[in-house]
C-alpha cells in the first residue's frame, strides 16, 4: 500500500499531469470569445455589447456551477463529472459553428459551454489537491491555478493566428476538437481515489484512512454548506475579494483586452502575443505563489496581488499602444493574474477544513464569476457608449486596490471551524 508509483514516482503526479491537461483545455474555451469578439461582430454585424452579454453569461454559469460541480464530483465521481463537462464544451463549440443568431451565440457560448466548463475550473483543482495531497498542496494548487495562464499562453495566440488566417469557424473547429480528444485520457488515466489504486495521498501515512463517500444529493449539499458558510465574516471577506478579481481578469482583459488593442491599431496576432507574455509570467507567478502559500500568511501575499494588479489597471490607458509599450505591464499584470487562488484556497481550507472547503470555495470562486461577467458585460456597453474603455479600467484598478485594503481584515474573526 502507498507504493504503487507512475515512472517510479508517486501516482498522484500521473492524476496532476490529467488534471492540468483539462485545466488548460477549459482555460483555452473561456479564453476564445475574447479571440473571436472582432471577427463575431464583423461576421454577424452584432454589437460588442451583445457579443459581451453571451461571454458574460458563459463566465457567470462557469462560477455558479462550480459548488454543484464539486458536490456531483463527491456523489457521482471526479471522472464522470469532467468526461460529461467535456463533452458539453466540445458539442457546444461544434454547434455553434451553424449559429446565424445572437441567440444561438448566448445559448452555445454562454449555456452550454458556461456549465461545462464550471466543472472544470478551480474548484476541481481544490477537490484533487485536498483528495490525492497532504504535502505540498499551495505548490500544486499554484500549478492547477497557473494551467490557466498556460492555455493563454497556449491557445491565444494560436486561435488569433487561425482566426487571421480563416476566420472565426476554424478557431471553433479547434476548439471542440481538443475538448472531445480529451474524454478518453480522462477516462483512462484517472482514478477516482488514491485508496482505488492501492494509493494513499501523496505525503500521507501508510495508514492514512480513506476519504468517505457522499451519498448525498448534491444541489442539497451545495445549499446547505453554503448556509454554514455564510454565518461567517471570513467567508463574505473572501468571496467580495475574489468577486473584485474575476472583475480584473478574465471578464474585463480576458475579453476585452485584444480588442482594446485592436482599437490601438494593434493586430489580432500582436496582441495575441502580448497575452501569451502576461500567461507565461503568470505561469510564473502563480506557481510562485503556490510555493508562498505554503510558506507565508495567504492574507499577506492577497494584499500584494491585489495592489499590484490595481496599478497596473490604472497604468494601461496611459501606456504606450505598442507591443514594447504594453511590455512593462504584460509583466507587472502578468505576474499575479490568478496568483491569487492559492492564497484564497488555503485560507478556505484552513478555516472551513479539506472536506467543505472544496464546496465553500465553489461558492467563493461563483462570486468571482459574477464579477467577471460584470466586468465582460459593463466593460462592454461603455464602450458601446464612450468608445472606449478607459474609464473600465480604470475603475477596475480602483477597485482592486480597495479590495487590497480587505484582505488584510481576513482572519481576524476569534473562532475555527475546521470542522464545520
Amino acid at each position: 500500500m502507498g507504493k504503487r508509483s507512475f515512472l517510479g514516482r508517486h501516482y498522484a503526479l500521473a492524476v496532476t499531469a490529467v488534471i492540468f491537461a483539462a485545466l488548460l483545455a477549459a482555460a483555452g474555451l473561456r479564453s476564445t470569445p475574447g479571440v473571436l469578439m472582432v471577427p463575431w461582430e464583423t461576421a454577424f454585424g452584432w454589437p460588442r455589447a451583445t457579443i459581451s452579454f453571451a461571454a458574460a453569461t458563459g463566465i457567470f454559469l462557469f462560477g455558479f456551477t462550480g459548488p454543484f460541480a464539486a458536490a456531483a464530483m463527491q456523489r457521482f465521481g471526479i471522472r464522470a463529472t469532467v468526461m460529461t463537462a467535456l463533452a458539453m464544451m466540445g458539442v457546444s463549440s461544434f454547434a455553434s459553428l451553424f449559429m446565424t443568431a445572437a441567440w444561438q451565440l448566448v445559448l452555445t457560448w454562454g449555456v452550454i459551454s458556461g456549465v461545462g466548463s464550471g466543472c472544470i475550473t478551480n474548484v476541481l483543482s481544490a477537490v484533487i489537491v485536498n483528495r490525492w495531497f497532504v504535502k505540498n498542496r499551495g505548490l500544486v494548487m499554484g500549478l492547477f491555478a497557473a494551467s490557466t495562464s498556460t492555455g493563454t499562453l497556449i491557445f491565444i495566440p494560436a486561435l488569433s493566428a487561425l482566426s487571421e488566417w480563416g476566420g472565426w469557424r476554424p478557431v471553433v473547429l479547434a476548439v471542440a476538437a481538443a475538448m472531445i480528444l480529451l474524454i478518453p485520457v480522462v477516462f483512462l488515466f484517472l482514478p477516482e481515489r488514491p485508496s482505488d489504486i492501492g494509493e494513499v495521498p501523496f505525503g500521507a501515512d501508510p495508514d492514512h484512512p480513506p476519504e468517505e463517500k457522499s451519498l448525498g444529493n448534491p444541489i442539497h449539499t451545495a445549499f446547505a454548506t453554503l448556509g454554514e458558510g455564510v454565518r461567517y465574516r471570513d467567508f463574505w471577506l473572501l468571496a467580495g475579494t475574489f468577486f473584485v478579481c474575476g472583475f480584473t481578469t478574465n471578464g474585463l482583459v480576458g475579453t476585452h483586452m485584444i480588442a482594446l488593442c485592436s482599437d490601438h491599431g494593434l493586430a489580432a496576432t500582436a496582441a495575441g502575443g502580448l497575452l501569451a507574455i502576461m500567461g507565461l509570467f503568470d505561469l510564473i507567478g502563480t506557481t510562485a505563489s503556490g510555493w508562498l502559500t505554503d510558506r507565508v500568511d495567504p492574507k499577506k501575499l492577497l494584499f500584494a496581488y491585489y495592489g499590484l494588479r490595481g496599478l497596473s489597471l490604472i497604468y494601461l490607458p496611459f501606456a504606450d499602444f505598442t507591443f514594447m509599450g504594453l511590455s512593462l505591464f504584460a509583466v507587472f499584470y502578468g505576474l499575479d493574474w490568478i496568483a491569487t487562488v492559492p492564497p484564497t484556497i488555503a485560507i478556505t481550507t484552513r478555516v472551513f477544513g479539506p472536506k467543505k472547503a472544496p464546496i465553500l470555495f465553489g461558492w467563493i470562486s461563483a462570486s468571482h464569476q459574477v464579477g467577471a461577467a460584470s466586468a465582460a458585460f459593463l466593460a462592454g456597453v461603455a464602450h458601446t457608449v464612450t468608445g472606449n474603455y478607459t474609464d473600465a479600467f480604470v475603475t477596475a484598478g480602483t477597485v482592486a486596490v480597495v479590495a487590497a485594503l480587505f484582505c488584510l481584515m481576513i482572519g481576524r474573526e476569534q473562532h475555527r471551524w475546521a470542522n464545520i
